[in-house]
Order: structure tokens, then C-alpha cells, then sequence
């Protein structure tokens, strides 16, 4: 990792200001200073101003969302966020994005790597859906969400999709656009009253 994210990550200062520490002089590694390109392995010992860095635990929390909560660090509306429920918890952010009407499991953490394969649709992490719908679903509009379906957006990806019963589906993504779930089974006539992941 290079040396401005291992003070990132490490709560030291953000990747810019990490750089300007650097470029005076005030960060060593293995006692000898820092340079921009230096990379940062797992034995490696870093100090700032002669003070030892701590690495920073990588954590990892498994929240079941409620309603009503949003998938953001901070709101500048005022709503309740996902990261306000994990206090205890500093520096994690979600993993990808529910709606604020949509219950069920996000996962909040500070390993960037992790959360980029999991959120990259390049590595086809499959998110599972269960939404109570309008209607109940017949064989051709669990084949059109089987086929993919036309969104503003463009196609969809093909889904897995099945009826767990009347006014019930449970959908499988690879993919996570913007209000995905719901824009799919309203374009096959199944308007979502009530979603959970």
C-alpha cells in the first residue's frame, strides 16, 4: 500500500495532507524517510514525527438496515444514517447503497479492497432481493426479469428470479444501478410495496 493511504487508512491525516507530511520530511519508514512512491508492506514500521503509526485494525460490521435509515455516512438533510447506528465503529462506510425505504444486510467497513470486490459489478457478487409487489407475479414476467429487462438506463443484466408466493418475489443481481430492484419489476407490472435484501 503506498505510504500517503497507510497514513490515511491509519487515521493520520487524508492522502493529500499524508503527501505534504511527506514531502517535509516528517515521515519515516524502516528510519528512513518517506518518499511519495514509497509502498508500505506488513512488517514495515512508519513514524511521524518520530512517533510510531499504529496500523489501523481493519473492521468489518454486518448491519441489518432498518426503513427510514440511508446509506450514507452523512446526510445534509438530516436524516438518519447507516454509519450513525455503529458508533462504536469509527471510520467504516457502506458497501454499496440500499434505499432509504429498504430494510435487510449492508456491509460497513474500512478495507477498501474488500469493498471494491464486492461492489464492482466485474466481479459478479450476487445480491438477493425478496419484495412484496402489486399484482402477483405470472411465469412471463419472472421470464422477462429471467431475460434482462430494457430500464432508461439501458438493459439489465439477465436476473434469477422466482415467485415465493402470492404478491412475493425474490430476485438475484450481479449488477447495482440506482433503484435497480424496484425500476425491474415495475417495468413488468410489479410495482414494489416493500423490499428487503
Amino acid at each position: 500500500m503506498r505510504l500517503n493511504a497507510f497514513l490515511a487508512r491509519a487515521g493520520v491525516a487524508s492522502r493529500r495532507r499524508a503527501d505534504d507530511l511527506i514531502k517535509a520530511g516528517r515521515v519515516t519508514v524502516n528510519a528512513q524517510p518517506g518518499q511519495l512512491n514509497t509502498v508500505v508492506g506488513a512488517h514495515d514500521r512508519v513514524e511521524v514525527d518520530g512517533r510510531e503509526v499504529a496500523r489501523q485494525r481493519l473492521r468489518y460490521v454486518l448491519l441489518h438496515k432498518p426503513a427510514d435509515v440511508v446509506t450514507t455516512a452523512r446526510d445534509p438533510q438530516g436524516r438518519p444514517t447507516v454509519v450513525e447506528l455503529v458508533p462504536d465503529e469509527p471510520r467504516v462506510v457502506p458497501v454499496g447503497r440500499l434505499d432509504a425505504d429498504t430494510t435487510g444486510a449492508l456491509l460497513l467497513t474500512n478495507d477498501g479492497q474488500l469493498a471494491h470486490r464486492l461492489a464492482h459489478p466485474r466481479y459478479g457478487v450476487e445480491k438477493t432481493y425478496v419484495a412484496d409487489v402489486e399484482g402477483d407475479p405470472d411465469d412471463e414476467a419472472l421470464q422477462r426479469l429471467r431475460d434482462g429487462v430494457e430500464l432508461d438506463d439501458g438493459r439489465t443484466a439477465p436476473a434469477r428470479a422466482r415467485r415465493l408466493g402470492r404478491g412475493r418475489v425474490e430476485l438475484v443481481l450481479h449488477e447495482g444501478r440506482k433503484h435497480q430492484v424496484k425500476r425491474m419489476l415495475a417495468a413488468v407490472g410489479l410495482p414494489v410495496t416493500r423490499l428487503h435484501r
